[in-house]
């Protein structure tokens, strides 16, 4: 009765964390803001970003678009220019959100506002030039929502969102050169509807989309004001262009083109200079098609079919974790049972031989009878023959214990290395807690889109909260390998992952530093993720390991080990350690592929970074986690049948093999879909794809240690038992 319960419980969870991306809620702090009519609303501009490159830049930090003034405009607190204050997940992913100069009022409608006329040198204008060149988009923000280009599906059945809209575009002129344009017209579009309840009765309004179209107007007619004469007419674009210096004839050398080819170097510090004039519309647009709980659901590029493909990647994971249960329910199984019988039944002979062995006097004789001569003759013989027979049945029945069934004094020995070993357990348990946590708050809506840079902020927190966790275990698996210094243990696992952590962190961004980009930390900002490190974290590592090597102690192993450990015969090649890592991590990673598939998309070119069908994700992690147990159960069986007792660090490396396997995925993945350019972002790639790896193996090899652990007491437990 209790077995079914936890059946239908566990069942009702995967359901519900299954559909619950379809209807996230908001937590306090993120409610439904309304304004009314005539109200003033801020717009805040963030970033540029492109999927050509892992560098990102704050938007005012460009050298050729407008300056903030530094005024105070209505319905903020802020002057232009002026940051917002960040959470911690905001800075790590490089958000730098500051207050616009751009006015804003509900329902009034603005058809052109001139921003301003910025004056740009021929190296700001090359600077201009690589940007529209790698395709960079900028972020705008109104009532929390990003400022998206409109796009309709393929049979124009539907509209959906990207987030932000690009700084300008290429085309290649009569002499098959490229000629770059600047987009410096932005006609803006809020979509409203009356807001929800009793706001809604008083007039309220809420935004339900944002979006940007963009234009690029060259120098032409102009009003007093600045603005076109006609926008909808502007035919010219404007270029990024400046004619090279008139002391260089590029006539002889371009005689029939009209259009002349990029400046010289020596005309980079000539003085010549563009004037940009910049503008923007604003336009109030009505729309009751868009609940404003759903108003986030635009972003999410088709995601009709893409649940069909999440519902791919679910079925794939349970056929290949529905045959690695059958194969242990149905085989080893069964194997296990046998074997154990046969130690039993061989055992009980053993003893029943020893017995009888025993009740008879000197080599197995019988007592001879009065006047009766012992020495040669009948007698003698048939005590021989009886005394063989026991011999050759002893013999017999010790031949039948092989294979794992002879380590019983050997598999538990502490590993070599055990002080790694223990701590780099205690961090995978720190990363399960924190992953599944994320998961957790993720599937129920908890961390959503418009909670902005907070799954890396609550994931921090997780992480740092979870050393308690962290120490805990290690301080036990270090107790039960025999350790002494349970203090060095501390500082190993407080210390060993996050500080190689921070070091690979702290010398990326030097790297992003000389880029100028907002991707690098601030100072302030890495103080205050050492202070959390070793302030918080390491003290509770610190209890944490207290508790489990002091106050709790090692888990008890049923079965003593031996002073001399036994030789171990050469394995099979397929037994050998490489070997069999690298194929059991194969398994795996064909449950998570395809899912790793749409997390991969949204990392590296979605670079809003919205994923958030964190239903499917967390089903696919469970069944990964049953795979791995799986895999690490019959990896380390066949390694005890070979008489290796050798398995401790063994599980924990099949155990997160897999994340070889995502490594290899991340390198097609860059070759085959991405389109990154540079050195930098290059090696931004690889360092965060190698440190997102490590992660993963931590997580995945604690899985198969722990798995390994308690199915290794499990069968030599039940031959103790007997």
């Amino acid at each position: 009765m209790a077995t079914d319960f936890r059946l239908r419980l566990w069942s009702c969870l995967l359901l519900l964390t299954t559909f619950s991306f379809t209807e996230a809620f908001y937590i306090p702090g993120w409610s439904i803001k309304s304004y009314k009519d005539n109200e003033a609303i801020p717009l805040f501009v963030n970033k540029v970003y492109s999927d050509n490159t892992q560098l990102q830049y704050a938007y005012y930090d460009l050298p050729f678009v407008c300056p903030p003034s530094g005024t105070r405009h209505a319905g903020s607190s802020l002057l232009s220019g002026q940051s917002i204050p960040l959470n911690l997940g905001e800075v790590l992913r490089g958000d730098r959100i500051m207050q616009s100069d751009i006015e804003l009022v509900m329902g009034q409608d603005q058809e052109c506002n001139i921003l301003c006329t910025r004056n740009i040198s021929r190296s700001d204008l090359r600077r201009a030039r690589e940007m529209v060149k790698e395709g960079y988009v900028a972020e705008w923000i109104v009532d929390n929502l990003p400022g998206a280009t409109s796009f309709v599906t393929v049979d124009k059945t539907r509209k959906y969102y990207a987030a932000g809209f690009k700084m300008g575009y290429k085309d290649i002129s009569n002499t098959g050169k490229y000629r770059y344009y600047i987009n410096n017209h932005l006609t803006i579009v809020i979509r409203y509807r009356k807001a929800p309840g009793r706001d809604g009765n008083r007039g309220g309004k809420v935004v339900v989309g944002f979006e940007v179209y963009t234009k690029s107007i060259g120098p032409q007619k102009r009003d007093g004001d600045g603005c076109p004469a006609d926008i909808n007419d502007a035919d010219t674009p404007m270029e990024l262009y400046l004619p090279p210096n008139a002391t260089t004839d590029f006539s002889l050398q371009y005689p029939h083109s009209s259009y002349y080819p990029p400046e010289s170097e020596q005309d980079v510090d000539d003085g010549a200079t563009l004037d940009i004039p910049y503008s923007y519309s604003v336009y109030w647009r009505e729309d009751d098609k868009i609940e404003w709980s759903h108003r986030w659901d635009l972003y999410f590029v088709n995601q009709e079919e893409g649940s069909r493909i999440h519902w791919l990647a679910i079925i794939n994971s349970l056929i290949i974790s529905g045959l690695l249960s059958a194969i242990v329910a149905m085989i080893l199984a069964r194997t296990i049972r046998t074997d154990i019988k046969t130690y039993k039944d061989a055992s009980a002979e053993e003893g029943k031989l020893k017995a009888k062995r025993r009740s008879r006097p000197g080599s197995g004789a019988r007592t001879p009878k009065t006047g009766e001569k012992m020495g040669t003759g009948l007698l003698e013989q048939v005590g021989d023959t009886e005394n063989d027979a026991d011999v050759s049945s002893d013999e017999e029945a010790l031949e039948d214990v092989t294979g794992w069934k002879l380590l019983h004094g050997d598999v538990f020995r502490a590993p070599a290395y055990g002080y790694i070993l223990a701590p780099l357990v205690g961090s995978g348990m720190q990363l399960i807690f924190m992953a599944f946590g994320l998961l957790f708050l993720s599937s129920f809506g908890v961390l959503n889109p418009s909670f902005r840079g907070g799954f890396v902020s609550v994931g921090i927190g997780l992480f740092v909260f979870a050393g308690l966790f962290s120490g805990y275990f290690s301080g036990r698996v270090y107790k039960t390998f025999g350790g002494l210094n349970w203090r060095r243990n501390t500082l190993i696992t407080g210390l060993l992952f996050p500080g190689l952590l921070f070091c690979l962190i702290f010398i990326l961004n030097l790297f992003v530093w000389a880029q100028a980009s907002s991707t690098a930390l601030p100072f302030g900002t890495l103080i205050g993720l050492i202070m959390l490190w070793l302030c918080i974290q390491l003290p509770l590592v610190y209890a944490g390991t207290w508790l489990g090597y002091v106050k709790t102690g090692a888990w008890e192993h049923p079965t003593k080990t031996t002073t001399i450990p036994r030789q171990i015969p050469a394995p099979a090649w397929y037994i050998r350690s490489p070997q069999s890592i690298v194929l059991a991590g194969l398994i795996p990673f064909a449950v998570i592929f395809i899912e790793l598939l749409f997390v991969f998309q949204s990392m590296w070119q979605d670079k809003s970074g919205y994923y958030y069908v964190f239903g499917f994700l967390s089903v696919v992690s469970v069944i990964l986690m049953l795979t791995i147990a799986e895999v690490t159960i019959v990896t380390i069986y066949i390694k005890l049948c070979s008489e290796d007792y050798n398995w401790w660090w063994h599980s924990f490396a099949v155990g997160g093999s897999s994340a070889i396997w995502v490594f290899v995925y991340c390198i097609w993945y860059y070759f085959m879909r991405l389109h990154i350019e540079g050195f930098v972002s290059g090696l931004l790639f690889f360092s965060y794809s190698f440190m997102a790896c490590v992660v993963y193996g931590l997580l995945c090899g604690t899985v198969g240690f722990l798995t390994a652990y308690a199915f290794v007491r499990r069968i030599y437990g039940a031959i103790k038992a007997d």
